[in-house]
């Protein structure tokens, strides 16, 4: 299938005119039904949001593979209005954890607390039993606390006592960090960031874009009244469901599957870089090519749905060597790297 010139993104080509028409099974139109919910969901979010439709894509497949996300960008370019809005317009739960110093790991997933009026002790449910929690600034807290979500992102659960509490489903994390404010800070540990499905970039707005905002804030937008600003449920967690019981229906050829390992084998050969991409990192690309393809329309992964996404599924995942670094390497250059000298599979 031939995409459409200039279309990058799969919820764009997945609606665009070109597609070939079908004739749907029951579990086809389904796939449709859901996709389409998805689709609607770029336009109900640009309500609030201006310029990030990439990182919504990336929301978008990180919820279908039950996956977390690393969202990197300087203050001010509307991560937290971002979750919130995503939240909205799927009608989920969310919220907002603000990583400090001082917190607790209790205050993340929750504590035992004694009531004297029935001389027994309860549960009292943290931040994390939600839908989307944001959890800003993560690396602002000590590794205590970072470890606290290790069970959470992983197991989905949280275990006191002995006693396992699951978390509602869906669940993800999306984690922000600030990429030029360094001081004070804890750097998350290789064992946690192997754990995020994806590591998002939001870029500053264009000229143009950052024009819309003040437009919108002077016609008087507030971002804490996202019902004010139109933004309405367009999909729900059954369709959620659906897109995922059709991801799993996607296929992938041994080539395929072939060059996935062959890209993430390659990360570990690199002389710049200490650690390169573990199996986690090759099941994790392997599961967002799947949902990339899906939101494209196709039934089967291409070479191409691989390379579109190894970048922020790979790039969290390796570290450089000291000496790399103060050659100006980055993790960015050596996945160029690799993506152009590992065969692609025809």
């Amino acid at each position: 299938m031939t995409r459409p010139a200039g279309t990058t993104d799969p919820l764009l080509y997945a609606a665009s005119p070109h597609r070939p028409p079908a004739q749907p099974g029951p579990a086809d139109a389904e796939s449709d039904q859901a996709r389409a919910a998805l689709h609607r969901l770029r336009a109900e979010v640009a309500k609030a949001v201006v310029g990030q439709d990439a990182v919504v894509t990336g929301m978008v497949i990180a919820l279908l593979c039950r996956g977390h996300v690393l969202l990197e960008g300087v203050p001010g370019v509307a991560k937290t209005l971002l979750v919130r809005t995503i939240a909205a317009a799927l009608d989920l739960e969310s919220k907002r954890l603000q990583f400090t110093p001082d917190l607790m790991p209790g205050d993340v997933t929750g504590s035992l607390i004694f009531d004297p009026r029935t001389a027994a002790f309860t549960f009292r449910e943290g931040p994390v039993f939600t839908n989307l929690l944001l959890a800003d600034e993560i690396n602002r807290t000590p590794p205590k606390t970072q470890a606290a979500l290790l069970e959470v992102m992983e197991e989905r659960q949280v275990s006191v006592e002995g006693r396992r509490r699951p978390l509602p489903d869906p669940f993800i994390v999306a984690a922000t960090q600030n990429p030029v404010e360094y001081e004070g800070t804890y750097p998350l540990p290789e064992a946690q960031l192997d754990r995020f499905l994806l590591h998002l970039t939001m870029p500053l707005p264009s000229r143009d874009e950052e024009l819309g905002v003040l437009r919108a804030h002077h016609a008087g937008f507030d971002p804490r009244e996202l019902g004010a600003a139109g933004v309405r449920p367009v999909a729900t967690p059954a369709d959620l469901a659906l897109a995922r019981a059709a991801i799993g229906r996607v296929g992938v050829a041994e080539p395929v599957l072939t060059y996935i390992v062959d890209i993430c084998r390659a990360t570990r050969a690199v002389p710049a870089l200490e650690l390169g991409a573990s199996p986690r990192g090759a099941i994790a690309l392997l599961t967002a090519a799947k949902a990339w393809a899906w939101l494209a329309g196709r039934d089967h992964v291409t070479p191409d749905d691989v390379k579109a996404i190894a970048r922020p599924t790979l790039r969290h995942r390796l570290r450089l060597r000291p000496e790399a670094e103060l050659e100006g390497v980055t993790t960015r250059s050596v996945l160029d790297a690799v993506l152009s000298t590992v065969p692609t599979p025809r």
